[in-house]
């Protein structure tokens, strides 16, 4: 096993500490999985990242919270780069130059470099050799914005608020949801007598401790006027910040105080409701912190193909029974099909599945008759199939080569829903969906990628179209989004079009949900509050016809 090594900068006394290895980290392409972006942050100079063979690249890594930044050092692989650009940003959107050369030497490159931000990038866009660019390390020194070695001390620790909600709106809503780094669950005042100024949650860290950050998450009850008080004794509170002019969304405060206890004490309200929390997460040094359950690890991209469905089986046999799961019975959204056992869904013989939405004339054996009035249950049946139980994953290149269905009140789609939907029996949109193509007929040309989640869902939902400039029904075309902790983006046959920045999502829209595995589904839905109803012009039956479905890690 090789032995972890640190690259002692030349200029190491003006440095901070190492804040990069192990982060997470991206990059445009990796030459094999042998030579993964991760390897560039594994503090192991036997290990490498190595690009394909081609300009431009680029590679990103993820610091976890804002820093100083002071020193980068780029350990070069013979195949180094010529020109390249290296930049910092806070919110991985709006970049800042820290250097830029095209006279890149190779070797240890030790770069005394200023700035601040989450999110350090390296844009390479001349190789010094034939192959590609490969970095034995990429290096990161500086401090985190409060002060380094900062450890989240609020997690899992005791809470406790002026009232809390528990009721069909809200049920459990208690204090101890703002602290279990949840982001679909929250803490709210009480209706029935907290819905008043003021209102207050507090949490106990354990022991005294050094508090440097606080980050809110708020619910749209949010607080306008609000203050941050620390308290040795849980009795006796200091101020440590203050404010007339809360925004909402994700605050992340700098605050420097000493205590046990840390409270938020909220005087004004945003609106007619109470104050509500999804996280309240206390950050310094001390306290008796536990550890929360790790991420899982960041894929780079493309990846390693793990899971495929090819659909080359004969013709008219069903969808593998070990990959796939038929969803039967109505549907949701005021959708009017019936989903069939696999009636409605079968292999072509040509290499495609095709799932069938088509009118039902009479009940048969697609529909149910109905006991009572003898009649089917049904006027149109259909297809949805998911991956649950049988496959769940969590980040990764997921896509799927489609030729959708489209007729006025057709709506197909490719998408993925939270497994704690079945495994904790939990409430849509608590799970988060992430929906990589949706496609509603009376909009012949247009498909859609969105997120759905508890703040922002339906009509609500955070999303983008892509218009195709042709009917979205006139060829194959692949879906796909690559997702990890910090953003997905969505394409059509590699076209990025929409890209969902974590940082800009919590503090525009709401918490980011999509840290736990998901399933896959496919289905072709006909009807619902979307689309609306088939019409006059609508042509039935309608074939929604897959290609393959792969995901990489």
């Amino acid at each position: 096993m090789a032995a972890a090594a640190l690259l002692v900068p030349t200029t190491a006394s003006a440095a901070g500490p190492l804040i990069s290895q192990n982060r997470p980290v991206t990059a445009s392409s990796s030459e094999n999985v042998a030579f993964a972006a991760t390897a560039a942050v594994d503090g192991d100079l036997g290990t490498r990242w190595s690009s394909a063979f081609s300009d431009p690249q680029w590679i990103q890594i993820d610091l976890g919270s804002s820093a100083r930044v002071d020193q980068v050092v780029l350990a070069w692989e013979s195949a180094s780069a010529r020109a390249y650009t290296l930049s910092i940003s806070p919110d991985g959107t709006n970049w800042q130059e820290l250097r830029r050369t095209t006279t890149g030497p190779g070797g240890t490159e030790t770069l005394p470099v200023t700035g601040t931000g989450r999110y350090v990038r390296l844009d390479l866009t001349a190789r010094a050799t034939q192959w590609g660019y490969s970095l034995w390390e990429f290096q990161v020194f500086g401090t985190r914005d409060g002060g380094g070695g900062e450890t989240l001390l609020s997690y899992g620790k005791p809470g406790a608020a002026s009232t809390f909600q528990d009721d069909p709106n809200c049920g459990g809503c208690n204090p101890a949801k703002a602290f279990d780094r949840d982001p679909a669950t929250r803490w709210a005042t009480n209706p029935t007598n907290g819905w008043v100024d003021p209102g207050w949650i507090s949490v106990d860290l354990g022991a005294p401790a050094q508090i440097s950050k606080v980050v809110l998450q708020w619910d749209p009850a949010f607080a306008t006027a609000y203050r941050i008080e620390v308290s040795d004794d849980n009795s006796s509170w200091r101020e440590i910040y203050s404010t007339t002019t809360g925004r909402g969304f994700k605050e992340t405060l700098t605050v420097s105080g000493t205590g046990r206890y840390v409270r938020m004490y909220g005087t004004a309200r945003s609106n007619g409701y109470g104050y509500s929390l999804w996280e309240f997460q206390v950050y310094g040094t001390g306290g008796a912190p536990v550890t929360p359950p790790p991420l899982p690890p960041n894929p780079s991209f493309p990846g390693r193909l793990v899971w495929a469905d090819e659909f080359n089986a004969p013709a008219g046999t069903g969808p593998d029974a070990s990959k796939w799961t038929p969803e039967t019975g109505p549907g949701v959204n005021n959708e009017l099909q019936y989903y069939t056992n696999n009636n409605n869904a079968r292999h072509d013989g040509n290499g495609n599945l095709v799932l069938q939405a088509r009118r039902e004339v009479t009940p048969g054996s697609a529909c149910p008759v109905d006991p009572v009035s003898g009649s089917g249950t049904c006027q149109y049946t259909s297809a949805r199939l998911n991956t649950y139980g049988k496959f769940t994953f969590t980040y990764g290149r997921v896509e799927a080569r489609i030729k959708v269905s489209s007729t006025q009140g057709l709506w197909p789609a490719f998408w993925m829903l939270g497994a704690d939907f079945f495994d904790q029996r939990r409430p849509w949109p608590y799970t988060g969906e992430i929906d990589i193509m949706e496609h509603v007929g009376k909009e012949p040309n247009r498909v859609y990628s969105t997120l759905h989640a508890p703040a922002y869902f339906g009509a609500g939902g955070y999303g983008s179209p892509l218009e195709l400039g042709q009917p979205a029904s006139s060829a194959f075309r692949t879906f796909a989004v690559e997702w990890d902790s910090s953003h997905m983006t969505f394409s059509v046959d590699g076209n990025r079009f929409f890209t969902v920045d974590r940082n800009v999502l919590e503090t525009t829209r709401g918490p980011w949900v999509y840290d736990h595995p998901f399933f896959l589904i496919i289905n072709n839905a006909v009807g619902g509050d979307w689309p609306g109803p088939p019409g006059a012009g609508t042509q039935l039956p309608q074939d929604m016809v897959l290609d393959y479905v792969r995901v990489y890690q």
